[in-house]
């Protein structure tokens, strides 16, 4: 048994150190909780990087030269989604992100909530708007996206549609 035991334990510690040593498997994923959800943030920017994959579907997006809020951005239609909020609301409260000298990771949907709302893959320089959310401790430049506003489509990636 105890030689089991120290087996077990070298096994375990083997695989957390392969984990650790896999670049962007630890750091990649942020649970909900670690998000201000009220404070939603507006970014318009390029593509510049896409993972297209679970748990969640990710790009990289360098904000737009002399971003600024959207005229009319309170204004805009929404989606009917399948959990209910106040997204008027939200959009009249959205301020612009506090960091445009960088790229943010944008975290939209899982897979199958993408494939729900018909978004195609994004591509590498294609300009995207999002609203959503950042880390509560602002430690990185990490958006939770709310909708994807993308070619006069929006998409609420929330939950899926209603």
């Amino acid at each position: 048994m105890h030689r089991r035991n120290a087996l077990s334990l070298i096994g375990s510690t083997i695989a957390a150190a392969l984990a650790g040593a896999v670049p962007g498997t630890s750091l990649a994923h942020h649970g909900w909780s670690s998000f201000d959800p009220n404070r939603p943030l507006y970014l318009r920017g390029r593509v510049k990087a896409v993972r297209w994959r679970n748990p969640h579907a990710e790009v990289d997006v360098e904000p737009t030269p002399g971003l600024a809020l959207p005229a009319g951005l309170a204004d805009r239609e929404l989606p009917a989604q399948v959990s209910q909020f106040d997204g008027k609301g939200l959009l009249a409260r959205t301020q612009l992100v506090p960091r445009t000298d960088v790229t943010w990771t944008v975290e939209l949907a899982p897979l199958t909530r993408m494939q729900a709302w018909s978004v195609a893959p994004l591509k590498e320089g294609e300009t995207v708007e999002i609203v959503g959310y950042t880390l509560a401790d602002q430690s990185e430049p990490v958006l939770r996206a709310e909708w994807l506003f993308k070619e006069g489509k929006v998409y609420g990636l929330r939950s899926s549609p209603a």
